[in-house]
């Protein structure tokens, strides 16, 4: 049964609401603890496993409390991170996942990234961190280290990914063509893996001037997060 989409109040007049997937106890309660600190966010729910999560989330978009960021566990005993990640992508395009994971080039919490999720969370970050990513993954931004979205194109190049394409895909390439000259320019050097700061050294242009060209490219393609347009550069053939 696809999710409820959520109603209400923006973010902007309430807490960011987070629910937290993940089959160690330990994991989940230490991670609510300093979420629980945190101003302006609070913990909705946890779950162990895939299934029950959307039961959860499912439960409370029906009291309006839907999550804007669910912290996703990849390997669990039932429905694992990579198909619950898929069913919040498809169904909840509102909420933000962010994989927990050991390392950051675990093969699985890249398969969920290209499911949907928003980037990556090492399980040992410090509560600053924990705390900035979900802010950040709750904003819109994506949560993964321009190093990390390198070695992803990297990957995607090599061919490991689930079904690559063997050649560019024309339809994906024609969506670019909405795209002004620069936006392109921008695009391009996003599937590169730089960072706003690097593109802006690139383009002689301010990081705020780059952060709006991100902002109206992602907008134009429809996508998630900067780590979707690495992927997208990838299918349609930008090298």
């Amino acid at each position: 049964m696809p999710l409820r989409r959520p109603e209400g109040r923006t973010m902007a007049e309430r807490a960011i609401r987070v629910m937290i997937v993940d089959d160690q106890e330990l994991i989940r309660t230490g991670f609510a603890l300093i979420l629980g600190t945190a101003d302006g966010v609070e913990v909705v729910g946890e779950a162990d496993e895939g299934e029950e999560a959307l039961r959860r989330i499912e439960a409370l978009a029906a009291e309006d409390r839907t999550p804007d960021v669910v912290l996703m566990d990849v390997r669990m005993p039932g429905m694992n991170g990579i198909e619950a990640t898929g069913r919040i992508a498809r169904d909840l395009p509102s909420a933000r996942v962010l994989v927990l994971t050991t390392f950051d080039l675990d093969e699985y919490a890249m398969e969920a990234v290209e499911a949907g999720a928003s980037g990556f969370l090492l399980k040992d970050a410090r509560a600053a961190e924990l705390i900035a990513a979900v802010r950040a993954v709750a904003a819109g931004d994506s949560v993964m280290a321009p190093s990390v979205t390198k070695r992803l194109l990297t990957r995607l190049r090599a061919g490991n990914r689930p079904g690559p394409p063997a050649s560019p895909d024309a339809g994906r390439a024609a969506e670019l063509e909405q795209l002004t000259e620069r936006e392109r320019e921008v695009f391009a050097l996003i599937a590169e893996g730089l960072s706003n700061a690097e593109i802006g050294e690139r383009l002689f242009l301010s990081e705020s001037t780059v952060k709006t060209h991100v902002g109206r490219v992602l907008a134009k393609l429809g996508l998630r997060d900067r780590v979707h347009a690495v992927i997208l550069a990838y299918e349609a053939g930008v090298r």
